[in-house]
Formats: C-alpha cells, sequence, structure tokens
C-alpha cells in the first residue's frame, strides 16, 4: 500500500490525510469489524474522522480504537446531529445539542473536538435560527475555551457556506463534491458550476479548508445504471476529482468495513491513468434526459419547493444513503407542498415529470417517517 499523503490545514498546524473516513453506514458491520476497521485506517495512515454515523452504535467502537491515540486523530464531530433512542436525527435545540455533545466527549474519553461544526445547515432559515437561538455563541465560546479547536459547518448550498465564511470565524467546510454536482455543462448540486467554483476558489482564498462528503453522488457514479450521465467512473477517479478543487484538503467517503476501506486505500497506489477523470469531458446534459440532475433550471417554485434539494435527498435515501431522510425531514417546505401547477416541468431542459415525482417522493418519505 503506497504511504499516505497529506494536506496542512491553513488556519492551523494540522497535517489532514487526503483521505479521511466517513461513518454514514459503519453501523451495518458488528462492534467488533467496526473498531477493527477504524484501526486499520488508522494503521495507513488515515487521520481524519467524522463522526455523524446513521446510529448511536459505532461511538464505543470509536472510542476503544483511538483509547490512548487522541492525539493521532482528528475528530469532525457535529452540533445539530442527535441520537434519542439510538438512530440519528436532528435538531436545533441547544439543549439537546449541548447535552449530546458533552456526552460524545465522554463516551469519546476526550475533552476537546478538533472540528466543532454546526450541522447540516442548507436553509437561510436554519441558518438565522443558528445565529439567533445562541447556538453559534455557544459554540464561540467552546472555541474561546478551547473544547473547539477549530470552527466550521456542512451544508450543501453554497451560499449558506458563504454565509460562514462572511463571520471570519470557520477554519473548515464539509461540502459535496463530485462530477455530477459540478459539471461544467450543466448545474448539478445546488448553485450553478460556476458559482459552486468560486466558492472553492473563495474558501481557498479564505484559507478555509474543505472536507468533501459524496464524493460518489451516494455511490450513483459509481454505475451507468445509476449515474445521471449513464456512464460509469471508479472511485479512484472521483477521489482525484475532489482532491483536484481548490480547498479541498480531504475526502470522506462512507466505509462499512475494512473491504470498502481496502478498496479506497487502493487510490495510494493507483497510477496517473487511474486517477485520469478527463472522462467527464464526454459528458453531456443529454445524458440525463428525464432524470432530475438538481439544476434547479425549474425555480422559482411558486409554493417555494427547493426541487433540486428534495429530487437530491430523494435519490441519495434510494442510493442507501441512512441520513437522507433526516435531512428531508426536516425541510421547512416538503414535496407535499406541490400543487401540480406545472411551472417546474415547463421550465425542466431534462423533461423531469416533477409533478409525477413530487407525489412520489412525498409518499416515499411519509411513509419513512412512520
Amino acid at each position: 500500500m503506497g504511504d499516505m499523503l497529506y494536506r496542512k490545514l491553513p488556519h492551523g498546524d494540522e497535517r489532514i490525510s487526503v483521505i479521511g473516513m466517513g461513518m454514514g453506514s459503519i453501523h451495518e458491520g458488528s462492534e467488533e469489524e467496526i473498531e477493527q476497521t477504524v484501526l486499520m485506517a488508522m494503521e495507513h495512515g488515515i487521520n481524519y474522522f467524522d463522526m455523524v454515523a446513521s446510529e448511536a452504535k459505532p461511538y464505543p467502537c470509536y472510542a476503544r480504537a483511538f483509547a490512548g491515540k487522541r492525539d493521532k486523530v482528528i475528530l469532525q464531530m457535529h452540533f445539530g446531529a442527535l441520537y434519542d433512542g439510538g438512530k440519528y436525527g436532528w435538531t436545533q435545540d441547544l439543549a439537546k445539542i449541548r447535552r449530546t455533545f458533552e456526552g460524545q466527549l465522554k463516551q469519546l474519553n476526550t475533552d476537546y473536538t478538533d472540528m466543532g461544526f454546526v450541522h447540516c445547515i442548507d436553509e437561510v432559515e436554519d441558518y438565522n435560527r443558528v445565529i439567533s437561538s445562541g447556538l453559534w455563541d455557544y459554540m464561540l465560546s467552546l472555541k474561546e475555551n478551547g473544547v473547539i479547536r477549530h470552527l466550521g459547518l456542512s451544508s450543501h448550498n453554497p451560499d449558506i457556506v458563504r454565509r460562514f465564511l462572511d463571520t471570519g470565524r470557520i477554519d473548515m467546510v464539509m461540502f459535496s463534491i463530485n462530477p455530477a454536482y459540478d459539471y461544467s455543462t450543466g448545474t448539478y448540486g445546488i448553485g450553478t458550476n460556476a458559482d459552486r467554483s468560486r466558492l472553492y476558489r473563495e474558501c481557498e482564498r479564505e484559507g478555509v479548508g474543505i472536507s468533501v462528503m459524496k464524493p460518489f453522488g451516494g455511490g450513483q457514479l459509481l454505475s451507468a445504471k445509476t449515474s445521471p450521465f449513464k456512464q460509469e467512473l471508479s472511485r479512484i477517479q472521483c477521489i482525484q476529482y475532489a482532491l483536484d478543487r481548490p480547498a479541498v484538503l480531504t475526502v470522506l467517503p462512507g466505509i462499512r468495513n475494512r473491504a470498502d476501506l481496502s478498496d479506497i486505500l487502493r487510490y495510494l497506489d493507483a497510477s496517473p491513468q487511474e486517477k485520469d477523470y478527463s472522462v467527464i469531458s464526454d459528458f453531456t446534459p443529454a445524458n440525463a434526459e428525464g432524470v432530475c440532475v438538481y439544476c434547479n433550471h425549474c425555480q422559482p417554485c411558486p409554493r417555494g419547493i427547493d426541487i433540486g434539494l428534495i429530487n437530491k435527498y430523494y435519490d441519495l435515501a434510494l442510493a442507501g444513503d441512512q441520513m437522507a431522510a433526516g435531512h428531508y425531514q426536516k425541510l421547512s417546505i416538503k414535496a407535499d407542498a406541490c400543487v401540480q401547477c406545472g411551472h417546474c416541468e415547463a421550465r425542466c431542459p431534462f423533461h423531469v415529470k416533477q409533478e409525477t415525482r413530487m407525489k412520489e417522493i412525498a409518499e416515499y418519505f411519509n411513509n419513512q417517517n412512520i
């Protein structure tokens, strides 16, 4: 296995492994498998760990793996992820956030987190509540007292990231980056390609690093059947693509077990040919005919529905993302607000039947919420 590569956090001395570890699916393994996977990651030089799981099960396993090695790992902990009843949830209730964070510190046998992130802020209303509810002040006080070493957030929305950049207080952001969301012939993901590219440059200019979530588009890019481009990319190509974006320090693929980890670590031995993702130059919007690619050309919705984001959460949920349903449920306006006016379908360049899809999405997530 090749040696791990590291990139320095601009506003700090930390050297961050270019491959980190997401934990959204790691609960699928046994407790022994979880612990051994984390130990294997550390043995191969991975030092950056995202700490949002789909359920509470993995945390004691991580604690055992980190025992005696806390100074060797960089933890990215989220303020707003909740585990009442052992399952993932989302909250902006300050008392619940405080209780969850303090409990996780105790469980992990540490008195600080390297990265303290406001969790999954995608809407302006969420941002306003973070600032006005006392959560941001609470996190600032933890930063001043050394309990948080670096402040940041996770988001899918460039405009929200910019609002936090404007505070001048963040050092890191977790953002979804992959060719499907970024590709230059379309506006995949939230924001146009030009807007997203500008955000990466703004982060780089401000010395704010990016940790990448969804590098494989929830797994969709790994199969021609599920890719919006109808063409398969490899994990290695997707990782290299993300690492080539300005300000990116680390890529955090979801890992279920040691077999997944071994597959991801192949990146370290990959040849330039294996890392070459120039095939994306062949992608065109026509490849995605009839499939929502989250471009938001359908906006504005008269009912205020964020059609692209709702479609993204639905596709991620169908692809196995354990947290997508939680992200959907916290939206202030959901798919069932659709009044079937036809405005979106008239504007969609890919001829997606969004009226039918809104009904389908609403029914799916309503059933998930039972």
